[in-house]
């Protein structure tokens, strides 16, 4: 019980730390450098590592970095690196919601709190859909990245499936993202559209029918 609650810490301790870097960590700088650095292809990778390795920290969109990648690489070679980056960045809020949740309920073995209910409603979810099936609908549904991947760490996702559901359901979202990206003459964070409505309704409707079917077995279960 001492270790659950240890481990609560450290989550509230970490969501403190990305609130607080989401309000003073803007990504103007970042695209100052990264204009710097769009012709020399080596060190720009570097750079976009770090900056995937850092993101969750500071909340930034996947898309955001998407874009640099596009802006540096075009849609060719960005579209692969920006998704590789994608699902590697998401798995660190993934991991450390695991750890965070760790020996606490059925399927993680939870415990009492805040952490648990979050955990239990996202294994009703995902016992529901199954794991791949429910990764890839929330990933094409428009919702924030980090959550998502927060949300599976917790109800006990096994990493095969979100890794796999992940770059599945990142696809559209990055690949207009990286175009966005490949169009721009000028790297500036005013006036970056790279989801229009469209794209986001159509995401949105996949998801609902990935997750019809499972729904209405969950419902007829009940009657």
């Amino acid at each position: 019980m001492a270790d659950f609650a240890r481990r609560q810490a450290v989550g509230l301790a970490v969501l403190a730390v990305v609130v607080a870097g989401s309000l003073l960590a803007g990504p103007d700088h970042l695209f100052a450098v990264a204009r710097n650095l769009a012709d020399r292809p080596v060190v720009f990778g570097a750079l976009l590592v770090g900056v995937y390795l850092v993101r969750p920290l500071f909340a930034w969109p996947t898309t955001l970095v998407a874009i640099l990648a596009g802006y540096a690489y075009g849609p060719v070679w960005g579209f692969p690196v920006a998704l590789a980056g994608t699902t590697a960045s998401a798995l660190l809020p993934f991991l450390a919601a695991r750890y965070v949740g760790a020996g606490s309920g059925t399927r993680t073995g939870r415990g009492s709190g805040l952490v648990s209910r979050l955990g239990d409603s996202g294994e009703r979810f995902f016992d529901a859909t199954g794991d791949l099936r429910g990764m890839v609908a929330s990933r094409l549904a428009p919702a924030p990245s980090d959550p998502v991947s927060a949300a599976a760490g917790l109800s006990g996702v096994s990493p095969g499936a979100f890794v796999a559901g992940t770059a599945l359901g990142e696809v559209p979202w990055t690949a207009a993202a990286v175009l966005a990206g490949s169009s721009l003459d000028h790297l500036s964070t005013a006036g970056l559209t790279a989801i229009n409505w469209e794209l986001l309704a159509a995401g949105g409707a996949v998801a609902v029918a990935l997750l019809a079917g499972p729904a209405y077995r969950a419902v007829s279960a009940r009657r």
